[in-house]
């Protein structure tokens, strides 16, 4: 009895521009574990100008290809139904003027932020009156506290976004790690619902 072809497509899938998506590409595959290099090496789609920077590619056409070229093999597909392919565009180099507006402009919203936060809670009157407590004198510029806790603010960033400009500290995800993850997996539920409800449309 003939071994069926095992088919898992991929969930996303990053390429260049004038790409041939080959079978191996967006799926994994088990066939008596002989015949997976050759079927890998299998043209998918051709992609074209036209296709814009994204394309979903859904399990039928995995399926219509492989009983063009196999039509006696059993099939068992399993995972999900279809991928998401985004064309990768050439990068372009970015302008240093651009580069420094953008971070002048966060870096002074951020300070501006901080200092609002710090207005709002009174956070001078608060370092003053927790000086007094501990040294038992009243000054205007507890820097005994204040330079600790600007150091503080800084530490307690990278330490929350774990990272030290491009390098990491540790293997565990940031918050905004984790964030822009669920943003992705949105952005993708989003490509395939539309996806679902274009074909949809152009059969009724």
């Amino acid at each position: 009895m003939e071994q069926p072809l095992f088919l898992r497509l991929r969930k996303r899938l990053v390429v260049k521009e004038k790409d041939v998506i080959l079978l191996g590409d967006i799926c994994q595959m088990y066939w008596d574990g002989e015949r997976e290099a050759k079927l890998k090496r299998i043209p998918l789609y051709q992609i074209k100008k036209e296709d814009g920077n994204l394309i979903i590619i859904d399990i039928m056409q995995v399926i219509r290809k492989m009983r063009q070229l196999y039509p006696e093999v059993i099939l068992e597909i399993q995972g999900a139904s279809q991928v998401i392919v985004e064309v990768e565009s050439p990068r372009r180099q970015a302008h240093m003027l651009l580069v420094a507006f953008v971070w002048l402009i966060l870096f002074v919203g951020s300070g501006l932020a901080l200092m609002n936060f710090h207005a709002d809670v009174s956070m001078p009157e608060v370092q003053q009156r927790i000086y007094q407590m501990i040294t038992g004198t009243t000054t205007n510029r507890p820097l005994m506290l204040q330079i600790p806790y600007s150091l503080g603010i800084g530490l307690g960033m990278i330490l929350f976004f774990n990272h030290v400009f491009r390098k990491k500290i540790n293997e565990e995800p940031s918050p905004l790690d984790v964030e822009l993850f669920l943003y992705q997996q949105n952005l993708d539920q989003y490509y395939l619902e539309h996806e679902n409800e274009e074909n949809h449309r152009d059969k009724t």
